[in-house]
Order: C-alpha cells, then structure tokens, then sequence
C-alpha cells in the first residue's frame, strides 16, 4: 500500500522521535487497519481517535488473517500506534481530539480548603505536604465517623486509636512525621473554634533515632561502575547518564533531576540552577565538563527535535512528557541487575547518599556539603556521618593494651 503526503510526514516525526524502522512499520500497520475500518463505515477516523474509542476498537475488532479476536498484547499495540499517530498529527497542525479526558480538579470541603490556607500561612508549607496534610485530616475525618464521632467530640481515645491504625502499616519514621501533621489539624480545628481544647498536645508519637535508620550508600566504585553500564551510543543511553550523572556530580534528588529545565542551564556562564523539592530551597551550582558534555550529548543527539516540553528529560515515547520519577527509579535498578548489584531495595536516592557519603569521606566541611544538598538543618547531614565509613576510620581511638 502506497503511503499518501500525511503517512510520509507522520513517519518523518516519528523517525525524528528516535523510533525504530520495526516500530514505525508496526505502528504504520496498525493505523491502516484503524482507518480502513472506519472508511468502510464511512466515519471520519480522526473522530474515533480518542482513548476511549481506540480502546474500544481494539477490544471488538476481528483481524482478517486469522479471523479472531486480538490478544490483550495486540491491543496495547493497537492504542500505542493509535496514541503515537494523534500526537504526530497535532505537530503537523491537524485538528485531533484529545487522547484522553482532562484531569478532574480536585476539590475539597470548605472546611478543608480553609485547612489548606491555614497551613499554607506557615512559612516552609511545600506543595506535596500540603496535599499529604489534607489527605491525613481528610482521613481522621473518616475515621471519627466510622466511629460515630464528630469533630466536636473528638476524645483522647479517638486519636489513640487513629494512632495505632496508622502504626499498623506504616514505619515508625512515617508515623511520627504524620502525627506532626495530626497536631497541625487539631490545633486549625481549636482556632477556629470547631472544638474546644487544644488536642494537639495528646497525639503521642513513636519515638525513633534520626539515625537508626542510615542512608543507603554505595562504593564509589559501584556508583561508577553503574554509570559506566549505559549504553551512551542509543539515544535513551544518553538521556540516562546525563541524569545518573547530576545526580552522582552534585547530588541531586530524582525530583530535582526530572524538573529540571531548559533555562536552567547557563552555557555562557557554566552554571546550572535547581530547586529542593521538599523545601524549595534554590540551587545554584558549577556547571562541571564531564556533566556539561553529558548534556549537550543528550540535547543534540538524545533529546527529540519534536519534544515541546521544556523539562530537559522528556520520555522516549510520543508525545514526549518530561520523565517521572518512577521512570527514574526504574532505570537505576535496570542498570543495577546489568553490573550485578543485588539490593532488597535500590533507588535513585542511592547516588544523593553515596555524593554526601563521598564528599564527608574526603573531608569536606559538614555545612557546605548541607548547602549543596540542600538541607534546612544541619542535622538533616549528620546522619551521612555514620556511613562514611574512611572518616570514621580515621578517627577511630587506638585500642588499649
């Protein structure tokens, strides 16, 4: 079958994307299938191609070669061809519906959306805790109601109760960082009135060491030995050692890495900004030679020329979203399992604590190594101490004789 003018200018998307001629071949086969179908019924395909319809199509559609339905594995194919067509499409300019429904707004009770302003008053309030802070009173709330309570008649026992659920499936370190929270609703319900004690001073948390609990870190050896694994000749290669390569260079959190971007980097100067994710903290470090070639690598030759957004690191797949961090994580383990690296548990926040361990084993000043990782506290660092094993050695006490 012949390709008409828009296959031949979707195809050059996707080349230009970084997609394989055996995908593209896949994915072109795929879409004449959806458009005789709908050609045959005399109905515009670019009204059908919507998630919705696609998968639709996909689940009821009997192939002629073998006069069945298709498999669950064909069907993803199906809505991944039809998925990389529609974006295509929107970059050429041709009017296309939207792959899939806008998000729902959240919205909260009045009561709690007063809770969230309350909250975001306080200095320090990130984004991601104000949402964790409002499930939790969202779910206190819940509790008492299954217990037949309301907020008025809220009693000790009650928040000794929703205390002990919590304990049940979540670690002591989570625990106690909810109960922090817990207060902080109790004390929003006393100043506005909705009870007439303070109860924040009645939430009892567990107790636990900043400490007993150290960061995981890796032999520097290790950390390069992973980066060393990545295939850097491929375009997805050279996506993740720029970003192994941030994170191992200046310790930067999967967050910081993935939200980086394009204005963040200053060539001129050799200067590259970044902001904490927890406390929005502003970052502003050297630009170093291997991670600026790493970069530059990845931008000309990695990035594809199509991507709109402006993240640095975008997805491989059309149509080309900024990389989260659950990709991130997943990356790291791949690379991990390639250099033999067995762990109960390994993520990206490995590089972030073998930098710090790093750089207090070279000696490096316990405020400055806190500045750079971006930490409000010092103490935030101090427990990088107890793994950094070549300065504990070097202060080790003679044994007596």
């Amino acid at each position: 079958m012949a390709r008409d003018s828009r296959e031949r200018r979707v195809i050059g998307i996707w080349r230009a994307s970084n997609l394989r001629e055996g995908t593209i071949a896949g994915y072109m086969r795929r879409v004449r299938q959806f458009r005789a179908y709908w050609c045959r019924r005399g109905v515009d395909e670019i009204e059908r191609m919507t998630q919705a319809d696609v998968t639709a199509f996909a689940r009821t559609y009997v192939g002629s070669r073998w006069g069945r339905r298709l498999k669950e594995a064909s069907r993803a194919g199906f809505r991944n061809a039809l998925h990389a067509w529609s974006c295509a499409l929107e970059r050429l300019g041709e009017p296309v519906p939207k792959w899939s429904p806008p998000a729902v707004a959240r919205t909260w009770p009045a009561w709690l959306h007063a809770y969230a302003e309350f909250r975001r008053a306080q200095r320090g309030i990130a984004a991601r805790t104000l949402v964790m802070d409002v499930d939790l009173a969202s779910d206190f709330i819940r509790f008492l109601r299954r217990r037949s309570r309301t907020t008025a008649l809220i009693r000790v026992k009650d928040i000794d109760a929703f205390v002990e659920r919590l304990s049940l499936r979540l670690s002591r370190r989570t625990v106690a960082r909810l109960c922090t929270s817990l207060r902080s609703f109790l004390r929003f319900l006393h100043a506005t009135g909705r009870i007439h004690r303070d109860l924040a001073c009645c939430v009892v948390a567990p107790r636990f060491r900043l400490d007993e609990q150290p960061p995981r870190a890796l032999p520097w050896e290790t950390v390069r030995d992973m980066i060393r694994a990545i295939p850097r000749n491929q375009p997805l290669g050279r996506r993740d050692f720029a970003m192994f390569l941030l994170m191992a260079a200046y310790g930067l959190g999967a967050g910081e890495v993935v939200s980086l971007r394009l204005e963040d980097v200053d060539w001129r100067n050799n200067v590259i900004r970044s902001r904490r994710i927890k406390t929005a903290v502003a970052l502003e470090l050297p630009l170093l030679p291997a991670v600026a070639r790493a970069l530059a690598a990845y931008l000309r030759h990695g990035r594809p020329r199509h991507a709109t957004a402006r993240e640095i690191f975008v997805t491989k797949a059309l149509p080309h979203r900024r990389v989260t961090t659950s990709v991130l994580r997943h990356r790291v383990r791949l690379y991990a399992r390639q250099i033999g690296l067995v762990a109960a548990r390994i993520g990206s926040h490995v590089f972030r604590h073998s930098h710090a361990t790093r750089q207090i084993d070279s000696g490096a000043n316990l405020k400055i190594v806190s500045d750079i990782l971006g930490h409000r506290r010092p103490s935030s660092t101090s427990v990088y101490v107890r793994v950094a094993f070549q300065r504990l050695r070097s202060v080790a006490l003679p044994v007596p004789r």
